[in-house]
């Protein structure tokens, strides 16, 4: 019987346990998910000879599981016959023991084997640009054997909450400087919601490297590309920004693609996550690469041709003119780029503006967004934040409302769009820096974290938040399903997690 409760959208608010989840994957994949994450426990806990080789194929496994990623049956099997090869002949752990586990255990393992989960994506992300950590890639195989060990108590299991929180930390930081060093450090970039006439292809998902491949392979080819999620933050990397035919943003969140896709007249490009079951409108023109996988599309596997993609780009041809794709709130631009070396190369002014009072309280408001009712919260906070207030963001939740206009302070803009998820790294940085120059800890400064969470990587990244140790964080629009009720309590004796409630009554409790 299929069991999931890995995503914010879960059944009731307890587990998918029907012929499919919310996120549209079936009975049977959710199985396949389970016997692939078994066999990477089977793989870990046999302690093997360990080669970059191996280690790819556990962090690609672990990608695959992650929400939205892969709903391809025939994939995930060949993925676990790849993992039981390498696994000396022992038989899959059996996933059942954890889903029927006493319920502090299960929810301490599901932090860890969710936390794992999306910390493997980012992972990915670096390897593919030649950068990998010995310590991160070791804590997988760690964190694997602790989830299938029967044995384990709670009082081992914390540490390695809070230890995956500090290895997702290095994860983002070795992403942080693969990027950096092979697109540059990014810049503030205003980018247009408008589509231009002529064929065109739209990239969605996180990963950079496929989005270079792409843009090599379409200059000069009367192309254009578009970005779409969290591709957005591509935009402001010189490395990037510098091809001409890169030309802007195509429609809002993941969660909409089923609507804003439809009878579109250009062929779409999923590298990662947040990949939707697509409508018989606009199958035929969706094309998959890397983890990503959906019966019936055409797969771009590692040689990284995308001809086909582009060769049906050409055939249909795009829009006979220019048209607009406003956002969620009607703005036809957003600007992006405001990474940590953004901010801080302003952080003189920053701190001037605090001290002088023109800048009462910062919020970070982001994470990932989702279609269930009540995420209109994040757009109602951010309108209502105070004029002397500035809004960090990153991640797809910016979607709700990095399309407003609220004006600025000091020159800059009050909605700064730090970038993708795995660009918490930012954040972070940021956060530090400013409290060393107030020459106080993070949880003293003028700061508040509100943030939505949807999947495994929004997991992962609150686990870093609370290795170090940062207190009192807003998370919406409701709590994980897999956390027990007393591993919450402790959560929120430890830490002061809070649900978020509504704007008004948050605003008010934050601000006084």
């Amino acid at each position: 019987m299929m069991f999931c409760f890995q995503c914010e959208q879960t059944a009731g608010g307890r587990a998918c346990t029907g012929r499919a989840g919310v996120c549209g994957k079936t009975a049977d994949v959710a199985d396949l998910q389970d016997r692939l994450t078994g066999a990477l426990i089977a793989l870990a806990k046999s302690n093997p000879a360990r080669s970059e080789a191996l280690d790819r194929k556990v962090i690609l496994g672990l990608f695959t599981t992650v929400t939205n990623v892969n709903f391809d049956a025939a994939g995930i099997e060949r993925a676990i016959d790849g993992i039981l090869a390498e696994s000396g002949g022992a038989p899959p752990y059996d996933m059942e023991k954890l889903w029927s586990a006493p319920e502090d255990i299960r929810a301490l393992k599901s932090l860890i084997l969710f936390g794992v989960r999306g910390m493997a994506a980012y992972a990915y992300h670096a390897l593919v640009l030649g950068h990998a950590d010995e310590g991160v890639n070791g804590f997988l195989y760690t964190a694997l054997s602790a989830v299938g060990d029967d044995a384990i108590g709670q009082e081992e299991l914390l540490p390695l909450v809070l230890g995956t929180g500090e290895a997702n930390l290095k994860c983002m930081e070795l992403l942080d400087k693969a990027n950096t060093e092979a697109y540059g450090t990014p810049e503030p970039t205003k980018v247009t919601q408008e589509v231009e006439v002529g064929p065109f292809i739209v990239v969605s998902g996180h990963d950079l490297h496929d989005l270079k491949l792409l843009l090599e392979q379409t200059e000069g080819r009367g192309v254009n590309v578009y970005t779409h999620g969290e591709m957005l933050p591509a935009h402001a990397y010189p490395g990037l920004k510098k091809y001409a035919h890169l030309k802007g943003n195509f429609g809002t969140a993941w969660q909409n693609q089923q609507k804003e896709f439809a009878d579109v007249p250009a062929a779409f490009l999923f590298t990662t996550n947040c990949l939707m079951p697509p409508k018989d409108s606009y199958a035929g023109r969706v094309f998959t690469t890397a983890a990503v996988g959906y019966p019936g599309l055409t797969h771009i596997g590692e040689d990284k041709d995308f001809w086909p993609v582009i060769e049906k780009a050409i055939g249909l041809g795009g829009y006979p003119s220019a048209r607009a794709i406003p956002g969620v709130n009607g703005g036809t631009s957003v600007t992006t780029g405001f990474g940590h070396g953004a901010v801080l190369s302003a952080a003189e002014a920053v701190v001037g503006a605090v001290k002088a009072g023109a800048i009462r309280h910062f919020f970070l408001v982001g994470g990932c967004d989702g279609a269930r009712p009540g995420r209109n919260y994040f757009t109602d906070f951010v309108k209502m934040a105070p004029a002397d207030t500035m809004i960090l963001t990153l991640a797809c939740g910016k979607y709700r409302f990095n399309d407003l206009d609220i004006g600025e302070i000091g020159g800059l803009p009050r909605i700064l769009d730090m970038g993708q998820c795995n660009d918490a790294y930012s954040a972070i940085k940021v956060a530090l820096a400013l409290a060393d120059a107030f020459g106080c800890g993070v949880n003293d400064l003028p700061l508040t974290l509100v943030l939505s969470w949807y999947e495994q990587k929004a997991v992962s990244i609150l686990l870093t938040l609370l290795h170090l140790g940062i207190k009192n964080i807003r998370l919406g629009p409701s709590l994980p399903a897999f956390v027990s009720p007393a591993i919450l309590d402790f959560l929120v004796a430890n830490f002061g997690i809070a649900p978020t409630t509504t704007p008004a009554g948050d605003m008010k409790a934050i601000l006084g």
